[in-house]
C-alpha cells in the first residue's frame, strides 16, 4: 500500500496516512495550485469520500502538497487488479469461434442447405459441358448423348417420393447430408466408368438419387423453421443455390477441361461435396459434442440402435399415416403437379442441350459456349432476389398468398415461352440477339421460386417435403423424356426449334392455363380429410 503524506491546509505539521479506497467509493484526487506555496495541493473531489485506517470517520478532507500526479486511483487499481492470463484471452477467441456461433440456427441451416445446392448443380451441370468432348471421344451421337445425359433423371425420379418420406421421419438435415455424400462419390466415379456405359449409367442413376432426396429435405427444413412472412425469401436464397451452382459449373467446366481434361471436372466437383459433407458434420457436431462427451461408448451404442429401431417404426407408421387419397382428391395439388411438370420441361431440356445448342447452331466454340451458357443462370440470381422481395412485401401488406403465387408463377411460365417463340422463329437475329433474348426468358423462370416452390409449404407445412416429393416425381420425368427425345428429335429433323423450342413453349402455355384456374395457397389439413 502506497503512503502519502498529507498536510491540512492551515497546519504545519505532517501526518503518515495511507490512502485506502473505501468498499462504496473509488478513491479520486484532483490537484489545485496553492496561493501560497509553489506546491500543488491536492483536495478529494467533494462527491468522493476518503477513508483511511488511522483517521476516524469523521475526519475532514485534508490537502497534499507534492508533485502533480494524474489518474492516480485508476492507477492505483490497475495495480491492484489481477493480470490476465493468455489462457483467459485464447477462451475469449474460443468463444466467439467459429465466427458463425451467434448466428441463429434456422439461418444456418438455410446458408448450408443453400451452399449443398450450390454443389449440386455444379454436379448436375459438368456433364452438359463434358458430354460434348466425351462424344467426340466415345463416338456417340445426338440419341446417345441424350440417354447418358438423361440417365441422371432415371435415378432423381425415383427417389423424389422416398426422400419426401426420410425427410418427414429422419429430419431434412439429416437426408441432405447423406444425400450429398452419394451424389458427390458417385460424380467422382465418371471417369473411371466412361467407357462402360452401362457402369456410366448407374454412376448417374446414383447421383440423381442423391440430388432427388435434396428437394425433400430442404423443403422440410423450410417448413418447420421459417415461418411465413421470411418462407419466399428462404425458398429464395436456398433454391437460389440451384442458379449460383449452373454459374459456377459453367464458369469453372471450360479452362478445367482444356487444361486437365474432362476427367477433372467430375473429380473436382465430386471432392466439393465430400469436402461439404466433413464440414457439415464439424458444424452439427459442435452441438451434440457436449452431450457425446459424457455418455460411454456402450451407452451410445445402445442409444443408436434403439434410434434405428425406432426411426424404422415411425418410417412404416408415417407411410401409412400419409392421406394419399385427399391429396389427390384435391385440385390444387394437380395444378402444382402439372405445373412442376411444365416447368421442368423447360427447365431441364434448356440445362442439358442449350450449351449444345450455342455450340452447333451459333457456332461457338467450347469456352464460349460455356461462357453464354452461364448468362441464364446468372441472370436468375438476381431475378430470383426480386422475385422474392416482391412477394414478401405484397404478402405483408395484405394480398393473397394464393394471388402472390398466381402472379409469380405466371411470369415465370408465359416470359420464357415468349422469349423461346422470338428464338425458333426465322427473324435473322444475330447469335448475341438470341442469347439475351433467351436469357431474359429464362432467368425470369424463376419467379417459380415465389410462386410452385412455395405453395407445398403454404398448403401444408406438415407434409410439404412429401407434396413436393409427389410433384418432383412427376416433374422429374421431363429430365427422362425431355432430354432423350430432344436428342431423337434433333438427329430425326436437324431443327433446334422443333427439337428444343417448341414443346417448352407448349407446356409453359397449358402450364400458365391450369394454374391460373385450380392453384390455390389456402392452407389444407389433409389428414382430417383423409
Amino acid at each position: 500500500m502506497e503512503k502519502f503524506t498529507l498536510r491540512p491546509h492551515t497546519s504545519t505539521c505532517f501526518l503518515p496516512l495511507p490512502i485506502t479506497r473505501t468498499s462504496h467509493h473509488l478513491l479520486r484526487f484532483q490537484f489545485y495550485p496553492s496561493p501560497s506555496s509553489p506546491t500543488l495541493r491536492l483536495r478529494p473531489r467533494p462527491r468522493v469520500a476518503v477513508a483511511s485506517s488511522s483517521s476516524s470517520s469523521s475526519s475532514k478532507s485534508k490537502v497534499l502538497n507534492g508533485l502533480r500526479v494524474d489518474n492516480v486511483a485508476r492507477r492505483q487499481q490497475e495495480q491492484q487488479a489481477p493480470p490476465v492470463s493468455a489462457s483467459e484471452d485464447v477462451s475469449k477467441i474460443v468463444g466467439i469461434w467459429p465466427p458463425w456461433k451467434n448466428i441463429p440456427q434456422r439461418y444456418k441451416l438455410i446458408g448450408t442447405t443453400s451452399l449443398a445446392f450450390v454443389i449440386c448443380n455444379m454436379d448436375k451441370v459438368n456433364l452438359s459441358i463434358a458430354i460434348i468432348p466425351m462424344s467426340h471421344q466415345f463416338g456417340w451421337n445426338s440419341s446417345m448423348a441424350g440417354l447418358v445425359q438423361s440417365s441422371f433423371f432415371w435415378g432423381y425420379a425415383l427417389s423424389q417420393l422416398p426422400g419426401g418420406w426420410l425427410a418427414k421421419t429422419f429430419g431434412g438435415r439429416k437426408v441432405l447430408e447423406v444425400g450429398v455424400l452419394v451424389w458427390s462419390v458417385a460424380t467422382a466415379f465418371v471417369p473411371l466408368v466412361a467407357g462402360y456405359m452401362p457402369g456410366l449409367l448407374l454412376s448417374r442413376i446414383l447421383v440423381g438419387i442423391g440430388e432427388g432426396v435434396s428437394p425433400s429435405a430442404a423443403t422440410d427444413l423450410i417448413a418447420r423453421s421459417i415461418p411465413l412472412e421470411e418462407r419466399s425469401r428462404a425458398v429464395a436464397f436456398v433454391f437460389g443455390g440451384l442458379s449460383v451452382g449452373s454459374v459456377m459449373g459453367l464458369l469453372l467446366a471450360p479452362p478445367l477441361i482444356q487444361s486437365l481434361g474432362w476427367e477433372s471436372v467430375f473429380y473436382l466437383f465430386g471432392f466439393l461435396g465430400v469436402a461439404w459433407f466433413l464440414g457439415f458434420q464439424v458444424l452439427d457436431g459442435g452441438e451434440a459434442q457436449l452431450n457425446a462427451g459424457s455418455l460411454s461408448f456402450t451407452g451410445v451404442q445402445g442409444t443408436m440402435t434403439q434410434s434405428w429401431k425406432s426411426s424404422l417404426k415411425e418410417l412404416n407408421s408415417s407411410l401409412k399415416d400419409v392421406p394419399w387419397k385427399s391429396f389427390f382428391r384435391s385440385p390444387a395439388v394437380w395444378a402444382m403437379i402439372y405445373a412442376h411438370f411444365c416447368g421442368s420441361w423447360g427447365h431441364y431440356t434448356c440445362l442439358s442441350w442449350l450449351p449444345t445448342y450455342f455450340s452447333e447452331e451459333l457456332n461457338l466454340n467450347l469456352t464460349e459456349a460455356a461462357w453464354v451458357s452461364i448468362l441464364p443462370p446468372l441472370a436468375s440470381v438476381f431475378a430470383t432476389n426480386i422475385a422474392a422481395q416482391l412477394a414478401d412485401n405484397l404478402i405483408a401488406r395484405g394480398v393473397e398468398t394464393t394471388t402472390v403465387r398466381k402472379i409469380c408463377q405466371s411470369i415465370a411460365f408465359l416470359s420464357p415461352a415468349i422469349c423461346m417463340t422470338l428464338s425458333s422463329l426465322d427473324l435473322g437475329l444475330p447469335p448475341w440477339e438470341i442469347v439475351s433474348i433467351l436469357t431474359g426468358g429464362l432467368a425470369l423462370s424463376s419467379f417459380a421460386l415465389s410462386g410452385l416452390y412455395c405453395t407445398h409449404q403454404d398448403m401444408s407445412p406438415e407434409y410439404a417435403s412429401i407434396l413436393l416429393g409427389i410433384t418432383n416425381t412427376v416433374g422429374a420425368i421431363p429430365g427422362i423424356v425431355g432430354v432423350a427425345l430432344t436428342g431423337y428429335l434433333l438427329d430425326s429433323t436437324h431443327s433446334w426449334s422443333i427439337s428444343l423450342f417448341v414443346p417448352s413453349i407448349f407446356f409453359y402455355l397449358t402450364g400458365t392455363f391450369i394454374w391460373l384456374a385450380f392453384a390455390s395457397s389456402k392452407p389444407q389439413s389433409f389428414s382430417e380429410e383423409n
